[in-house]
């Protein structure tokens, strides 16, 4: 197996072995801690320019399923492409078994291009990412390791000022892009044009079964891309998904939502969406220190002791004293406090931060959906 290394934009390096493509890759490093769901998650576009960590430590043991559709989507994965940029594990099952798999993780990920490395301290890792917050970095092979550990050595007596340029010049930053731009639809598709009522779904990076949760609930779902103007559409309520980045890029987006609220149109956000309804209504946003990303976050029902675990992959959130008196905190995270929802007082807007649809689970909040289309007539 080939040798190769993570190096973060600090200068701290892990060793280890490739599984992956053997190709350089660079991107904002994060981790996840669920025990499942990896399928799910590397086609997650919220992930989009992003090296992902798993906390848990042994990957790759159910392989991958096959490429599968109905109506149009992939019935195993939440989009059709990998949106990670690389993958980083602590042990990699190289024999895999389930009675889905058509194929290892390692062959997937090769296919589409995304290196991914194991044998690295994920425990060590992910305390450096808690400790100091998500960082930059990348994955280098071969030769390249050499070089860049030529470079480490230059910064290694705490030149901050060389470790700054080190890090601008060789890694990609991906919060200085459009990533909602690079994952959102090219053109507006109809799904279920026969359902009993009609809903916009503005595609941020939206997850497959968002639009399955709609479909089996008798919607036609018009899935547009982020920019596009709908207002003159017909639609019964609208839905804003998941998807990458900083929510403030979306300013079409946003404007699009605050004209939504002014007809008092039925709205619903989720995960990005949550981030970007609060913008539309005058609110503002903040990068977290290192993100909510696993299906074991736990929220609790803001006014009561009711506790829900939950699905989240998202790196900013809503600072709540920004928001009007009009407003409501729905949901909070029991682990750090932060904003987890918000609901309109007098009027049929609410979103959530964490992922209602969640696949592979856990579907505690699955409700939310028949919550939202109870509130259009």
């Amino acid at each position: 197996m080939v040798e190769a290394k993570l190096i973060l934009e600090d200068g701290t390096v892990f060793e280890g072995v490739s599984f992956g493509a053997e190709t350089a890759t660079s991107g904002e490093v994060v981790f996840n801690t669920g025990m499942v769901g990896y399928p799910e998650s590397f086609t997650d576009p919220s992930y989009r320019g992003q090296i992902l960590a798993l906390t848990y430590p042994l990957v790759g043991n159910y392989g991958v399923p096959g490429d599968v559709r109905t109506q149009g989507l992939l019935d195993n994965f939440e989009s059709d492409a990998v949106h990670i940029r690389g993958l980083v594990v602590c042990d990699y099952s190289i024999h895999h078994s389930h009675w889905n798999a058509a194929q290892s993780l390692g062959e997937w990920l090769r296919a589409h291009h995304i290196p991914a490395l194991s044998g690295i301290d994920t425990r060590r890792l992910t305390k450096v990412l808690r400790e100091k917050g998500t960082m930059l970095g990348k994955i280098v092979f071969g030769a390249d390791i050499a070089i860049d550990m030529s470079e480490i050595d230059k910064i290694s007596d705490h030149d901050q000022e060389h470790a700054t340029n080190f890090s601008s010049a060789v890694l990609d930053n991906p919060n200085v892009r459009d990533l909602v731009r690079e994952v959102t639809i090219d053109k507006p598709v109809l799904y279920n044009p026969d359902g009993l009522k009609k809903i916009v779904l503005i595609d941020c990076g939206v997850k497959n079964n968002i639009i399955r949760n709609l479909v089996s609930r008798d919607c036609a779902v018009l899935r547009v891309p982020y920019d596009y103007d709908f207002l003159n559409e017909r639609f019964d309520g609208v839905v804003i998904s998941n998807g990458p980045g900083d929510p403030k890029m979306c300013t079409q987006t946003i404007e699009h939502i605050r004209r939504v609220l002014e007809r008092n149109v039925p709205t619903f956000g989720i995960c990005l969406g949550n981030q970007l309804l609060a913008l539309a209504a005058g609110g503002r946003t903040y990068k977290l220190g290192y993100g909510h990303r696993s299906q074991n976050q736990p929220c609790i029902l803001r006014g009561t002791k009711r506790c829900f675990i939950t699905s989240q992959n998202h790196g900013f959130a809503v600072d709540m004293k920004s928001l009007s008196a009009d407003w409501d905190e729905w949901f909070v995270n029991a682990n750090d406090g932060t904003n987890e929802g918000i609901t309109h007082k007098t009027k049929p807007f609410f979103s959530v931060q964490f992922h209602p649809e969640a696949m592979c689970g856990p579907n505690d909040t699955n409700f939310l959906f028949d919550e939202f289309l109870r509130t259009i007539q």
